[in-house]
């Protein structure tokens, strides 16, 4: 087959994963369901391309494509795109039970009253992991295991707003007008 450019592939779906889209969008009771068999219908039914059904359909091309393979997938039971393995932390440098371990001097402070700073937390974790790490990583971490940051008030507990009112109107005036 020659390609004129600009045209995408053409698509190639067997019959049988065809007849199941069908029976699939006729029996959907959810939109995710009714777009798993459209996302295989359009191309195949219609000839429209990836971008065309994702314009259709209000997604985004790549999810067109993951939603055509969750269909195929789903060989004989009810399909579903909610089956994807993505989200988590795919990225992390320890896990949830070693980032426990690894705050536990410092959970031990917290409880005994002491102030926890971040900096030694984090250099305590550079030096573990063998990499420098920024200071919103450790925020996160402490984030995670329900730390918060708590922050000094505004005001000193002891203050007397009526003493420091007299002060203010009674105070010398320490500078002179022109």
């Amino acid at each position: 087959m020659i390609y004129k450019s600009g045209m995408s592939r053409p698509s190639n779906h067997s019959i049988s994963v065809v007849e199941r889209a069908k029976a699939a969008a006729d029996s959907a009771t959810t939109l995710q369901e009714l777009r798993l068999a459209q996302a295989t219908l359009l191309p195949a039914v219609l000839g429209a391309t990836i971008e065309q059904t994702a314009e259709l359909l209000g997604v985004g091309h790549a999810t067109v494509s993951r939603l055509q393979a969750a269909f195929r997938k789903s060989e004989g039971e009810k399909p579903s795109a909610n089956k994807s393995n993505w989200g988590g932390r795919r990225h992390c440098w320890m896990t949830p039970e070693e980032e426990k371990e690894f705050l536990a001097p410092w959970t031990q402070a917290a409880v005994n009253g002491t102030l926890v700073v971040v900096s030694p937390i984090r250099a305590a974790l550079a030096q573990r992991l063998g990499q420098t790490v920024k200071a919103s990583v450790v925020y996160r971490m402490l984030s995670r295991h329900g730390w918060r940051k708590v922050a000094p008030d505004t005001r000193h507990p002891k203050s007397d707003l009526a003493v420091q009112e007299a002060w203010k109107k009674n105070s010398p005036m320490s500078w002179k007008p022109f």
